[in-house]
């Protein structure tokens, strides 16, 4: 069976309080269960993971290594400045998709570069909860052509 590692970055343990005029008012637990839904009705085994701490989600990283087949990452504001988060995902060689609640590039200009980026095999942002379940059908379908 596939897997999949969703990783939720920093602050995002606050989602359905934290901001809700941006981030909306789902918790991060709404995410999980409507992924754990659509990842059930696709045949695909799913887990979550989340941190505030750098160093935890480049552990997480390195752990998915011969685990996972895809991994879907919201490094929150890592995104715009953790080389060393990008080295880690460049390292591990698992397809990742970059996902973000709001549009990160009609926001403050310090979030409108992404240095993981180059290292994803796509970005995928301004939806909300959509953005996550984009982000998994395109894992889903890519993980299909592969066989």
């Amino acid at each position: 069976m596939n897997s999949i590692l969703v990783i939720h970055g920093p602050n995002l343990n606050l989602l359905g309080t934290r901001e809700p005029e941006i981030y909306g008012s789902m918790t991060m637990q709404d995410i999980n269960d409507d992924l754990q839904k659509q990842a059930d009705e696709a045949g695909v085994h799913i887990d979550f993971f989340q941190s505030n701490h750098e160093g935890e989600i480049i552990d997480k990283l390195h752990e998915a290594r011969g685990r996972y087949d895809y991994i879907i990452l919201n490094a929150g504001a890592y995104t715009h400045y953790s080389i060393a988060i990008r080295d880690a995902l460049a390292a591990i060689e698992i397809p990742t998709i970059e996902v973000h609640i709001s549009n990160i590039h009609q926001r403050e200009e310090f979030r409108h570069h992404s240095v993981i980026a180059p290292v994803v095999v796509g970005q995928i942002c301004g939806f909300g909860l959509e953005s996550y379940k984009a982000a998994l059908y395109v894992a889903v379908r890519k993980l299909q052509e592969k066989g």
